[in-house]
């Protein structure tokens, strides 16, 4: 299960930053494949990090329903010169208690998936452009699998600013972005992370703890990629701050302060004969 979950974050971190440019006729879907690195605390607020090498899928689709690129998967259910509103998804690793001090002796955490509408407004007069300021709002039910059982655990919303520059760089042809906004979710969602059941308390050192919702903490992504003919390489950077979070007290947070970063690179050797109008 963890190798299928990290093969998923490589999936996701690929098609998320994927190389676009400008609209031209471009195959309706690319494909290949390469590595990737990744480093990544057990969750939000462990003072436990691991790294992860793992196969790497590179796919693209430019359909006119169903898209993968840099936003990640999703379907476009409305768009206008200023507006979508997309179906958008994401994904968290799952985490085993015993290999946690933190967590030893409680239930592991199942891997997740997310999935909800996410709504994006065009800030800047040159939609579209190679240089976009865009403000996203991601809504998503966050549910929990283990592939035998599947359960909801609750909602999260991103509400955020997004800045990309397109096209930049020495030869051109480097894509750089970061977003930075807040996080907010659910108290199920909290409880699922950070509270403790008086079963598992143990004396002062994790004493028994309910986790309420509201705001999660803040975030801060910045990404460069480049496509290089038949190669793709991408790095990534993510800071979350959990000051003043409603669940800082948990004694599951054992750091306020995480990184998360990674890099990827994939051969594209494979490509539709049929071409759509997109971007690239």
């Amino acid at each position: 299960m963890t190798r299928l979950i990290t093969c998923l974050v490589g999936f996701l971190f690929a098609v998320t930053f994927s190389n676009i440019s400008r609209a031209e006729e471009l195959p309706l879907w690319e494909a290949g494949f390469g590595f990737a690195g990744l480093t990544i605390p057990d969750y939000r607020g462990s003072d436990q990090q691991r790294g992860y090498l793992f196969p790497l899928p590179y796919l693209i689709y430019r359909g006119d329903i169903l898209k993968i690129d840099r936003k990640g998967v999703y379907s476009q259910l409305f768009q206008s010169e200023r507006v979508e509103v997309n179906i958008s998804m994401d994904a968290g690793v799952p985490v085993r208690s015993g290999s946690n001090s933190t967590r030893s002796g409680m239930p592991d955490l199942d891997p997740t998936v997310q999935i909800g509408p996410a709504f994006e407004f065009c800030l800047l007069r040159a939609c579209g452009s190679e240089r976009e300021v865009r403000f996203s709002l991601p809504i998503r039910v966050v549910i929990a699998t283990n592939l035998y059982r599947t359960y909801g655990i609750g909602f999260v919303a991103n509400p955020r600013l997004n800045f990309d520059f397109k096209n930049i760089g020495p030869g051109g042809g480097w894509n750089f972005g970061f977003a930075f906004g807040p996080l907010f979710a659910t108290e199920q969602y909290h409880e699922y992370y950070y509270e403790v059941l008086p079963q598992y308390a143990v004396s002062s050192v994790r004493p028994a703890y309910e986790a309420r919702g509201g705001y999660s903490g803040s975030l801060l992504i910045a990404a460069l990629s480049k496509r290089f003919d038949h190669v793709w390489f991408g790095v990534f950077a993510r800071y979350d701050e959990l000051s003043g979070a409603v669940f800082e007290d948990s004694p599951l947070v054992k750091n306020k302060h995480s990184l998360m970063a990674g890099f990827g690179f994939a051969w594209v050797f494979g490509q539709s004969r049929t071409l759509v109008h997109a971007s690239q």
